[in-house]
């Protein structure tokens, strides 16, 4: 049911002027008012940032509510292993507390991240976005998500 459903994009990091501190409380504000307003699902695309920091962030409102659930949409396998130790601990550690994990392509190709994007996208009926303005896949999702009539709510706005 998709209309529980809400996906996360947004910045990396190293795209983003502010860090993990100010974005993180951002993020659990606007997960607060989407659990308030009945989301249940949260799909997560496990990338560095945004991802990882509105994973945990549902897994921690997870021992509040009983009843939500975390989906890692993972773009191809192996998808961490380029990552600093501490970056692939923090990984797995929501791997393993997620409620599902599905790869969506069986391998890398240059366009899987974009693939993986819109099935979060066609999965959901709420996307919660860190968007700067900047071109790239963050946009690209965003635009791709307004084009399905797909509701887009960026915390930094």
């Amino acid at each position: 049911m998709k209309n529980l459903r809400c996906c996360f994009t947004g910045h990396r990091p190293d795209k983003m002027e502010l860090g993990e501190k100010n974005i993180k409380p951002l993020l659990e504000k606007a997960i607060d008012e989407a659990i308030s307003d009945g989301y249940k699902t949260f799909i997560s695309g496990m990338a560095m940032g945004t991802d990882i920091w509105a994973a945990e962030i549902v897994l921690e409102r997870k021992k509040q509510h009983k009843d939500l659930h975390l989906i890692c949409a993972m773009p191809h396998p192996n998808f961490e292993k380029r990552r600093s130790i501490k970056e692939k601990i923090r990984f797995q550690q929501i791997i393993k507390k997620a409620d599902l994990v599905k790869e969506i392509n069986q391998n890398y190709f240059i366009g899987c991240y974009q693939v993986r994007n819109q099935w979060m996208v066609d999965h959901s009926s709420l996307v919660i976005a860190v968007f700067t303005g900047e071109k790239g896949g963050t946009n690209n999702t965003i635009a791709y998500a307004k084009r399905k009539e797909i509701l887009v709510k960026n915390v930094l706005e």
